[in-house]
């Protein structure tokens, strides 16, 4: 890539409502081009246009039913990067929650998340911080499961999906927490275990997750994470 292309595909995220409808759509979900008008309160035709700009860079792919017409992220790897992105960007520290709504969901999303497919936030973090701790995930020479990892993981019952083009195991920078949590195809199943186990359930619309008494149960047993550390 040469550096104007560099430079135009940069330019697709310098723009406040492009942020924010991309951000949005770190939760894995197709939105219509009306969701995230409201969402990033821009006008929809205003939203059309951003919509063009990132489908046609490849940020996005559009999706189409009928007289309804649908994006989403690209793949995991735009996922990963925009969570990167915003790792490095960090929270604005002058930013105030609009409402006390907004400031509960702040915290909702600082607690536990799903970043694209996999789990983000102290969640996430404390997952991966237990999964190192017990020798199942290494950290010094890059993100890889262990033999005892992928021991624990078919102990488990979670299938890790049949080798491609996205790594098994992948460090994704979490903008919260401003460290590490796993992603990849090991992140992906385990957060669709924790879903599916009923150790997580979203919270409303958005990203959020909410670790449930037998979640908590099933991490101390698993991980040996205490439930105060989720909190």
């Amino acid at each position: 890539m040469g550096a104007g292309r560099l430079a135009a595909f940069a330019t697709l995220f310098a723009e406040e409502s492009r942020a924010a409808m991309v951000l949005a759509l770190l939760d894995g979900r197709a939105w219509t081009a009306g969701e995230l008008a409201r969402h990033a309160r821009v006008a929809p035709s205003t939203a059309t246009e951003h919509l063009g700009k990132l489908v046609a860079g490849g940020v996005l792919a559009e999706e189409r039913q009928g007289r309804h017409r649908y994006v989403r992220l690209a793949g995991p790897g735009i996922a990963h990067l925009v969570e990167e992105l915003a790792g490095l960007a960090g929270p604005d520290p002058q930013e105030a929650p609009r409402s006390l709504t907004a400031a509960s969901a702040g915290r909702a999303m600082a607690r536990g998340r799903t970043c694209y497919d996999h789990l983000a936030g102290r969640l996430g973090v404390a997952v991966t911080d237990a999964l190192t701790a017990r020798g199942l995930l290494r950290q010094d020479t890059g993100f890889a499961l262990t033999e005892r990892g992928l021991e624990w993981f078919a102990a488990l019952g979670v299938p890790l999906p049949a080798q491609g083009r996205r790594p098994l195991t992948r460090a994704c920078l979490d903008w919260t927490e401003r460290r590490p949590h796993l992603a990849g195809r090991a992140g992906a199943a385990l957060c669709a275990h924790a879903l599916d186990a009923g150790w997580c359930v979203r919270i409303g619309s958005a990203r959020a997750v909410k670790v449930t008494p037998a979640g908590e149960r099933a991490l101390r047993q698993e991980l040996g994470i205490e439930a105060d550390a989720l909190r």
